[in-house]
């Protein structure tokens, strides 16, 4: 019997001749769609063809790839694509994958900045407040709908208009002052 994952926590995901992808951690067959989602949630994988034990992962997620573009949600642009064609048998290839990958990290840990800004800029403040009055209004709506329901009263404001556009305002400010930090 074969290990189902390598020692370095690595699923094992055998792909027979018939086209089959058999996860060896869960002993089930699943999708391309099932490997795309391991990719999301981070999970590592390696394909191997079942008969010869050849690595195949490379040639499954660039076939993941090819599903989703086909999907309509193109992530990569015509311009892009014909770069990338163009780079094959040139003598910079050695390079564009290193190259390409330090770009999609460099994407990622700004994107997981930019997401924890923008998290903390509304976990406090006036959209904060915002999204619970808006919260209350929609739990108040929805209660009157059912059997039995005693109407909720109106919460009251608190803040004339003015000052919460100046609220806004200043929290806005703060927000694209925390953005060109994150720039530098």
């Amino acid at each position: 019997m074969k290990k189902s994952s390598s020692g370095d926590g690595t699923v094992i995901i055998k792909k027979y001749a018939n086209r089959r992808l058999y996860n060896t951690d869960t002993s089930s067959y699943i999708t391309l769609d099932h490997l795309a989602q391991m990719t999301r949630e981070g999970r590592e994988f390696k394909v191997l063809d079942a008969k010869t034990e050849e690595d195949i992962t490379h040639n499954v997620l660039t076939q993941i790839i090819m599903e989703e573009e086909s999907r309509g949600q193109t992530m990569l642009p015509v311009n892009f694509l014909r770069q990338l064609i163009s780079m094959y048998g040139d003598s910079m290839q050695a390079v564009v994958p290193g190259y390409l990958e330090a770009s999609m990290e460099s994407f990622r840990r700004n994107q997981e900045q930019f997401r924890s800004a923008v998290e903390g800029a509304f976990s406090h403040g006036p959209f904060a407040e915002m999204a619970k009055r808006n919260m209350a209004m929609f739990e108040a709506a929805a209660s009157a709908f059912k059997p039995g329901a005693v109407p909720a009263s109106r919460p009251a404001e608190t803040e004339s208009k003015d000052d919460e556009i100046e609220t806004l305002k200043k929290q806005l400010a703060s927000l694209q002052d925390k953005i060109d930090k994150l720039s530098k």
